[in-house]
């Protein structure tokens, strides 16, 4: 649900007023008469999933209600860390197959490998017909300090080992890529969301960085959908000078309150670029709000979701939550960056989102569409523009060339993944021999690649299309070696072989070098 992928406010810099949660009396008695006295038996707790979804779905888009089994799955990404074992596994013929173990985790503790396949937990069977994700998510993970029996496979052994692993906390990274990517020029990617770990993970970047000579820098937030609003706050409290307004917030019930800069950030006059898309959103776009409006660096891509909506979350007595907007945010220029809804329509909102894909401007026109009765002005005297979302000040298109409805075939039917986890899997004694991630690819480029995950689609029942195949050559090779290499060297090298040649850095690096407009403070 593009709702949910929006990403929530949750900050406690924005103190919450007089929240009254009332007593529903009506609805409970309602509810009491039909258990009652209905004429088939019903449940009441039944009743009421059915009912609170469709009366949250009266308010605005991002007021929702999460069941109990999807806001553990929600929190656990918010806290920046979930219960289990340590593994990171992919999908093989009905079983699950690891693909690395977690540094420091339990299951590297107790010595379960790579390319191991997990065939039972506890009492249950984890093959064929007797797996499944929401099986292997709730037997897997659990309390901290419960122990939990992994029985495993091991290529070219005959017996399967049994191994006892005792749960723990295992963190959750969302500074997952840090490097140098050209002279001079660090590149930081904050994955999927803003967690509580966010920060801290950003500042350690920045030391090493640092460290190897980096003086400007570009700040990745492509697919960032918000999360936890004080990690926003806090990485730009490093980018700002003393009194800079970061953002603000006001509400009916929520009085306006300011959060400023105070001075004592380490990166206030470095050259800075922000990379956006539409897809980021919430505590992404204040980043991006309060470097534009501060005339701080270049925000460079497209168009950003438009989310300007502070939702409180409000756990309920059976782990279940809702979330419920309170307040809108501001950027410092006076931006409520909040796109146009009506209440109760949450489907043509989604869907007006969607429309952008083949109608807007921004996505792949020559010039950005900006509403002219939304204008602002930033510190330094420059237009910017309201009305949804951030604006780049420097437009990249999407480019579509080479997604063709094939491409996309195989990204929705995870062919990418399922692929690369078998090809690392059948392939691993070879791959393992390279110890640096460039010697893998130029050896994966040798290797009729294209050939294979296409006759592999067409098992898994995606039709080959020779011509769009051929379109799509370059970038259908290009992600499929990327997970291949993600496989053995983690993200950052899979990201670095997925990126080759992104224009959105490439446009990035070129402004830094000419330090094109990037003031510093």
């Amino acid at each position: 649900m593009v709702g949910l992928a929006a990403g929530v406010f949750l900050s406690e810099w924005f103190s919450l007023r007089g929240f009254s949660r009332g007593t529903g009396n009506k609805i409970d008695v309602l509810l009491d008469i039909v258990e009652s006295s209905y004429v088939d038996d019903v449940s009441a707790g039944d009743l009421t999933e059915l009912v609170i979804p469709k009366f949250m779905a009266e308010l605005d888009p991002h007021s929702v209600y999460i069941p109990a089994v999807e806001f553990a799955e929600l929190r656990a990404d918010t806290e920046g860390q979930f219960t289990g074992i340590g593994i990171e596994y992919c999908i093989i013929s009905d079983t699950m197959v690891v693909m690395n173990t977690i540094r420091g985790g339990p299951a590297e503790h107790a010595g379960i490998m790579a390319g191991d396949r997990i065939v039972g937990v506890d009492d249950l069977k984890f093959t064929g017909n007797d797996y499944s994700e929401e099986k292997a998510r709730a037997n897997l993970r659990g309390k901290v300090g419960t122990s939990v029996r992994v029985k495993v496979h091991r290529r070219d052994v005959d017996s399967l080992f049994n191994f006892r692993l005792v749960r723990r906390n295992i963190p959750l990274s969302t500074v997952k890529v840090y490097c140098k990517i050209a002279d001079g020029i660090g590149f930081i990617k904050i994955y999927d969301s803003f967690s509580v770990n966010t920060y801290n993970e950003f500042i350690k970047a920045i030391a090493r960085l640092n460290s190897e000579q980096c003086s400007a820098f570009i700040i990745d937030l492509r697919g960032n959908s918000g999360g936890i609003v004080d990690a926003a706050v806090n990485i730009c409290n490093e980018l700002l000078s003393a009194g800079s307004l970061i953002v603000y917030a006001e509400g009916n019930s929520f009085p306006r309150e300011y959060i400023q800069a105070n001075g004592l950030g380490s990166l206030q006059g470095y050259p800075l670029v922000i990379l956006v898309d539409e897809f980021s959103a919430s505590a992404s776009e204040i980043v991006a709000g309060a470097i534009q409006d501060n005339d701080r660096g270049l925000i460079i891509g497209r168009r950003t979701f438009g989310k300007g909506l502070i939702q409180e979350q409000i756990e309920l007595p059976d782990s279940s939550a809702v979330r419920l907007t309170i307040a809108r945010y501001f950027t410092p220029s006076g931006r409520n960056i909040q796109r146009r809804y009506e209440m109760g329509k949450a489907k043509e909102y989604n869907e007006g989102f969607i429309e952008r894909f083949s109608g807007g401007g921004d996505f792949d026109g020559d010039s950005i569409d900006r509403d002219e009765g939304q204008e602002y002005y930033t510190k330094e005297g420059r237009k910017v523009y309201g009305g949804g979302g951030i604006t780049p000040d420097i437009l990249v298109t999407l480019d579509t060339a080479e997604i063709t409805s094939y491409y996309i075939n195989l990204d929705r039917k995870h062919i990418f993944r399922q692929y690369a986890g078998e090809y690392s899997d059948a392939n691993r004694a070879r791959l393992n021999e390279f110890k640096d991630y460039r010697l893998m690819l130029d050896y994966l480029r040798t290797q009729p690649v294209l050939y294979d995950i296409t006759h592999f689609a067409e098992r898994h029942g995606i039709k080959r299309r020779t011509n769009l195949i051929n379109i799509s050559s370059r970038s259908i090779l290009r992600q499929t070696h990327a997970m291949i290499v993600g496989n053995f060297f983690g993200e950052e090298a899979a990201f670095l072989v997925a990126m080759e040649g992104d224009p959105m850095i490439r446009k990035a690096v070129e402004a830094l070098k000419k330090n094109n407009n990037i003031s510093k403070q």
